[in-house]
């Protein structure tokens, strides 16, 4: 089965209802199940996620809808489910400062972690509304249905370099 890395914007979009991308997130995850794509969801997408979930509903006067949002993160993602990727901080450290060096910012600590992850595992998509992923030559991002039509019969997993060489 083929995986797809699950970005924080779709996550986002997905948790928050009043998120600019709530509708097109369940219409992306709709198509994701439809092509029988295997999602993987990442440690650190979770954490950016809720951190800013939380910060927004604090910020609105929402904060009672927090019990319900975390309730429902934990019954739908355990942790048994996420792909643990802050062990290997550490190891990915400099190669993540250099992919935010050469996109002059545009990508984040947390997209590189997730991109160096993606090219590790050699998972090929990105379910994401982040345009910023698109210079990364190891990763296809599907934001549409239709991208993901056009992605997921070829997506040749076995092309991806196993190792990172070039940042």
């Amino acid at each position: 089965m083929t995986l797809v890395a699950i970005d924080t914007s779709v996550l986002i979009g997905l948790i928050d209802a009043r998120d600019v991308w709530h509708n097109a997130a369940l219409q992306l995850q709709t198509a994701l199940r439809a092509a029988q794509l295997a999602p993987v969801h990442f440690d650190c997408t979770v954490a950016e996620a809720l951190s800013a979930v939380a910060r927004r509903l604090r910020e609105q006067r929402r904060a009672q809808e927090l019990p319900g949002l975390f309730d429902r993160i934990e019954a739908t993602l355990p942790p048994e489910q996420l792909t643990w990727l802050f062990p290997d901080v550490p190891r990915l450290y400099t190669q993540i400062l250099a992919l935010i060096r050469t996109s002059e910012g545009e990508l984040n600590f947390n997209d590189g972690l997730i991109a160096l992850a993606c090219r590790e595992r050699q998972i090929r998509l990105l379910a994401s509304f982040d345009q910023d992923f698109d210079r990364l030559p190891w990763l296809i991002r599907v934001a549409t249905p239709a991208e993901v039509a056009a992605a997921s019969p070829s997506v040749p997993e076995s092309d991806l370099p196993a190792s990172p060489e070039n940042v």
